[in-house]
């Protein structure tokens, strides 16, 4: 099978190229690398199977030739991270609406399956916990700028199931809730990896608010190997996909374990979040996926511990470290 990622040279790009290659398939990535890297593909770029496309997926030009000879799109590439989202919002509403308006254009016009990869952020302030699919989302107002990547990824699950109805064209939804693991970056605000780096550095764990928030954060080869289930189910097009992990933990007792795990002498420190971001800042307390549909739909279960992928992570970053 031909398989285009988009984005993947991000962190879960690569990881899903990666065993896309091990399990036969020819994999062809397009990144701009705005927030991916070349890093992150270096072990497989000299795979006779592999090829990188250096351009962004708002080339038309590019994106027509790419989808033409391609049999699926796994389509991951997007703005992300908190930080990089509160200081540049044009830029994530642009990446994210247009760069999804190319690919699925291009994927009807040659009627190629596309997975569209969402984010747990659409819920908003939803107090439903578990989060299901087909839950109300309660958004915060327009002046945060943080909930405008909840509402451009939004428009990219209306726009891929709008095909899907109209067009009859086999689009998958999948929200991602805190996906975690080697070869993440904490520079645009991803937690895990920002307090691993400070921990093993011995600096103080920044948290931001009262560190009683919850997440539940789930490894990356789970989450890829969900990916790749969801593809394969001809079931599974036109619906929507929780995917990660149900276990939460608050932000607090993460930076507790982390310190312990790292045999850190780090100390924590409150930060307000207007402190942090430089500006007022709308967060939720809880964010907690129901699996249901997704484990009834291809079996998926996380296999991975907090704690072991937690150790990945910090082996991956003392090697960079070092």
């Amino acid at each position: 099978m031909e398989i285009l990622i988009t984005g993947g040279a991000g962190f879960i790009g690569s990881h899903l190229a990666e065993k896309c290659l091990a399990a036969g398939h020819w994999v062809t990535v397009i990144d701009d690398l705005s927030t991916g890297s070349l890093d992150n593909i270096t072990a497989i770029q000299t795979h006779p199977k592999f090829e990188f496309i250096l351009d962004t997926v708002r080339n038309e030009g590019t994106m027509c030739v790419l989808v033409e000879k391609c049999d699926v799109v796994f389509h991951l590439a997007a703005a992300v991270g908190v930080q990089l989202i509160v200081d540049r919002p044009v830029h994530t509403i642009e990446t994210n609406i247009h760069g999804t308006e190319v690919v699925l254009s291009m994927a009807n016009k040659f009627r190629k399956k596309v997975l569209i990869a969402s984010t747990s952020e659409v819920y908003g302030k939803s107090e439903a916990i578990p989060f299901y699919e087909d839950d109300d989302t309660v958004l915060g107002s327009t002046r945060f700028s943080r909930w405008s990547y909840a509402c451009s990824k939004a428009i990219d699950e209306f726009l891929g199931l709008a095909y899907c109805q109209q067009y009859d064209l086999p689009v998958v939804i999948v929200r991602l809730f805190n996906t975690v693991g080697p070869r993440q970056t904490g520079q645009y605000g991803m937690v895990i990896p920002r307090f691993v780096e400070r921990a093993l550095r011995g600096e103080p764990i920044q948290i931001y608010g009262d560190g009683q928030q919850t997440r539940c954060f789930c490894c990356v080869h789970d989450v890829t190997e969900g990916l790749m289930r969801l593809m394969q189910c001809p079931e599974a097009s036109g619906q929507v996909f929780n995917i990660g992990s149900n276990q939460e933990i608050s932000i607090d007792a993460l930076a507790e374990k982390i310190i312990q795990n790292t045999q850190s002498t780090s100390l924590k420190e409150y930060l307000s979040y207007e402190q942090a971001y430089g500006r007022p800042f709308d967060d939720m307390r809880k964010r907690v996926p129901s699996l249901e549909r997704i484990s009834q739909m291809v079996g998926y279960e996380p296999t991975y511990s907090l704690d072991q992928t937690l150790e990945l992570i910090v082996q991956d970053i003392q090697s960079r470290l070092t």
